[in-house]
């Protein structure tokens, strides 16, 4: 059985050390462009601010260790073509730019994502950089020695994550999207407006509900960023408008959304038999809406390599659905979603309602206890959560997983008001901040 896997991060490392481990005999042929596998590209913001003083250890496998499990690691080879019905690829060696054929009976596509790249004047100047893999970290790192004013476009997880890091680094540091809010795909307006304070605080420009039309230079080097409503000089721009599924390779041969993402079975199966795929290439079941989605995270892409492994001599283990659930650590705020946002649901046409509370993390006679800001949100007619939010200065972010399994299993917001949670004065009060909420909403 020859299975080739194309693209080794997230999705193809677990599926080919699952598979090593589970068919001993399979010949497994992995063809990844870049030199290194499984770069965890959350931790490029720590690694820039100094947090995470090892780059080494962003890896969790190497080419060495998959091969020392029977793999072919060919890397730096790059896939150009793929033809599913007669079954072989053709690569072009990177280092040599020798081309070949070669053929699979089973076929892995993990080619993940890569960073939205927009069409504006001045893209193309020198210190305008995308943050993706280890190449796009050490650059960052790099060009920021010299960098006094930083330009961060685009305010999502990782955007918001490398201000902070610039900021810290003694930068001066401007965050533009083109949406009023930061955060707005994760978090409703009552969080962001209180991380958005914090940010200011520090001197962050936060230039909000405006786009950018293009970039001016000297010397060929970014010198100024213009948008729709300002113009901000700058030495270094970091590029953080979104992702979409790297895929052209089975355009028109496997069933893909119309952003390009491979949509696979319960068994990460596509369209065309003996074709698996995982991870940032592939849309995944969103519990929630009960619709495919797009929502590329690390978590989905394990989860389904490992899926792949599982599945691809015969369906054995179904994938239970993602509720994209993630957190953020931002300063002192630990902050955490799981499911659809009010914000999110208004533009799904779903009818929710939901429940805020404000809440301390421990009993008042103890020393020391924190604010926690927590909001369920719940279909109004069937009462079904399908989503929540978290933040405090204490890590309560745990409460989040607990409501993806809530999620998960269709629970609606009044069975959440009689779970079982111990109590500890240590870590929370006798109800806990959960069963509150889902009280609060009994009769609402």
């Amino acid at each position: 059985m020859k299975i080739a896997v194309i693209g080794c991060t997230h999705a193809g490392t677990a599926a080919v050390k699952n598979i090593a481990s589970l068919y001993s005999n399979a010949e497994v042929t992995v063809y990844e462009k870049n030199a290194n596998v499984s770069f965890l590209s959350c931790g490029i913001a720590l690694y820039v601010g100094g947090v995470a003083k090892d780059p080494n250890r962003l890896f969790y496998s190497s080419p060495e260790e998959l091969e020392s499990m029977g793999v072919k690691m060919n890397m730096k080879h790059e896939v150009i073509s793929i033809d599913t019905t007669e079954k072989t690829l053709k690569v072009k060696n990177l280092m040599d730019g020798e081309v070949f054929e070669d053929t699979f009976d089973k076929l892995i596509m993990t080619t993940g994502s890569w960073p939205v790249i927009p069409t504006i004047e001045g893209i193309n100047l020198e210190n305008i950089v995308l943050s993706k893999n280890f190449a796009h970290a050490n650059d960052i790192i790099e060009k920021a020695k010299e960098a006094k004013k930083i330009t961060v476009i685009g305010a999502g997880y990782i955007g918001v994550e490398l201000v902070e890091a610039f900021e810290k680094y003694g930068s001066e540091v401007t965050l533009i999207d083109g949406a009023d809010r930061i955060l707005n795909k994760y978090l409703d307006s009552e969080y962001t407006k209180l991380i958005e304070q914090e940010l200011t605080n520090r001197n962050v420009h936060l230039a909000l509900n405006q786009s950018v039309t293009r970039f001016e230079g000297e010397n060929g080097k970014v010198s100024k960023v213009v948008t729709t409503n300002g113009e901000y000089e700058t030495d270094l721009v970091i590029l953080c408008v979104g992702f979409r599924p790297n895929t052209k390779l089975l355009e028109g041969q496997v069933d893909m959304l119309e952003n390009g993402a491979i949509i696979v079975d319960e068994y990460m199966r596509t369209s065309k038999e003996d074709v698996y795929a995982a991870g940032d290439s592939c849309a995944v079941f969103y519990n929630p809406t009960k619709k495919h989605m797009y929502i590329p995270l690390a978590t989905n892409a394990v989860r389904m390599g490992t899926l792949v492994a599982k599945n691809i001599m015969e369906p054995t283990v179904k994938y239970m659905g993602t509720q994209g659930t993630s957190g953020l650590r931002l300063y002192d705020l630990n902050i955490a979603s799981t499911g659809v946002t009010e914000t999110a649901a208004s533009f799904l046409d779903m009818n929710v309602k939901n429940i805020t509370i404000k809440e301390h993390d421990r009993p008042e006679f103890m020393p020391t206890y924190e604010t926690i800001l927590f909001k369920v949100v719940y279909e109004e007619a069937s009462r079904r959560i399908v989503g929540a939010q978290i933040m405090s200065k204490a890590d309560v972010t745990q409460a989040v997983n607990t409501i993806s399994v809530c999620i998960q299993n269709e629970m609606t917001v009044d069975e959440l008001s009689f779970i079982d949670f111990f109590f500890q004065p240590h870590y929370n009060k006798p109800w806990n901040f959960l069963n509150q909420a889902g009280l609060q909403a009994i009769g609402s």
